[in-house]
């Protein structure tokens, strides 16, 4: 294991983001719960991953996995690597060094997630010091720059206003300026405009994938919402009951999905293409995590499952170029159907 005070084996030709074979488990006396379950992927400089799936499906967990910052009852298997250093072996000390200047977090609540007794300027400027070791004017000005950078107004005044007097929109901006005051090279965005409305939403996707762009930076986004997918990611993996069923470019994957699960989320999902049309919601729940039926876990819900798909699950196979599907019928689901998602219009 790394020396605390020891540099860290940063490799600028490796991947930013390199993850194999990652299981995620809980323990408790009761039971042992494995929430992610064999995931690897990659992610390149300039590249937006987009993680999506039901509520449960272990996307969160996969996220804050990057930066260990699930509680000491979590248990990791696999690897993790951001710029060549190895999360999984780092001990606190050195955890604090990368959080914030390597990788940084947009939590999904702005409110519960900066501090009420602090006013916005402190609370950046605090994190500027800590890892840049400037001055409190030079981080103070910083402070300032960032919120313009986020493009909130009047934002000379907003520096010295605490969390409860902005609004949710404001809060989640200030949220994205603190996420950014170490000029992080990988930024991950944990549902950013859940809690807001249809027209903030939009707003702060937009900024985000400006900021994205003009910063250099490569995110990895957890979402719920298609138009969310489309709007801000180069790729997509569709997560169910912990895994990755299907994986690929962002317009592959939502105009031709190869996994039954990936169809009912179009199929279940307002937009465009679908306008006037009656939805169809998949049926059942998501399993228990603690007690998985046999083989393929989306087998009980699948319209398309045989005998077959309980013999084991499927592995990830490819269904196209880069285009990557956990499912025993692949693309014959749609070798003869015509697009059910258009990517272009879906915002």
């Amino acid at each position: 294991m790394t020396h605390e005070n020891a540099p860290l084996p940063v490799e600028s030709a490796a991947p930013l983001v390199s993850v194999e074979n990652l299981s995620v488990t809980f323990r408790s006396p009761d039971k042992t719960v494995t929430v992610v379950n064999d995931v690897s992927f990659t992610l390149r400089e300039g590249e937006a991953l987009c993680l999506l799936g039901e509520s449960g499906s272990g996307k969160t967990v996969t996220m804050r996995s990057l930066m260990r910052l699930l509680p000491p009852t979590a248990h990791y298997t696999g690897r993790i690597r951001l710029r060549g250093i190895d999360v999984l072996a780092l001990k606190a000390g050195q955890l604090s060094g990368i959080r914030g200047s390597l990788v940084s977090m947009i939590f999904q609540e702005p409110m519960t997630a900066l501090d009420p007794v602090f006013t916005i300027g402190q609370q950046i400027a605090e994190t500027v010091r800590r890892h840049d070791g400037v001055s409190h004017a030079a981080a103070r000005t910083r402070a300032l720059d960032l919120l313009e950078l986020v493009q909130i107004p009047s934002a000379r005044r907003r520096l010295d206003a605490y969390p409860f007097e902005l609004s949710g929109g404001l809060r989640q901006r200030a949220m994205i300026a603190l996420a950014l005051s170490c000029r992080p090279r990988i930024l991950l965005a944990d549902e950013p405009t859940t809690a807001l409305d249809a027209t903030v939403q939009i707003q702060v996707l937009l900024l985000l994938r400006s900021l994205q762009r003009e910063l250099g930076m490569s995110t990895i986004f957890v979402t719920h919402d298609l138009g969310v997918a489309c709007e801000v990611a180069d790729r997509v993996a569709i997560m169910y009951a912990g895994r990755f069923v299907e994986h690929g470019a962002v317009d592959d994957v939502l105009t031709h999905a190869a996994h039954p699960y990936t169809e009912g989320l179009l199929h279940s999902t307002v937009h465009a293409e679908r306008q006037g049309g009656r939805l169809e919601p998949i049926a059942g729940s998501p399993p228990d995590l603690a007690a998985l039926p046999p083989g393929c876990s989306f087998e009980p819900r699948c319209v398309f499952a045989r005998a077959a798909c309980r013999a084991g699950m499927p592995p990830l196979s490819e269904r196209g170029a880069g285009q990557l599907a956990r499912c025993i019928r692949g693309s014959s689901i749609h070798e003869a159907s015509a697009p059910v998602y258009d990517a272009e219009a879906s915002l």
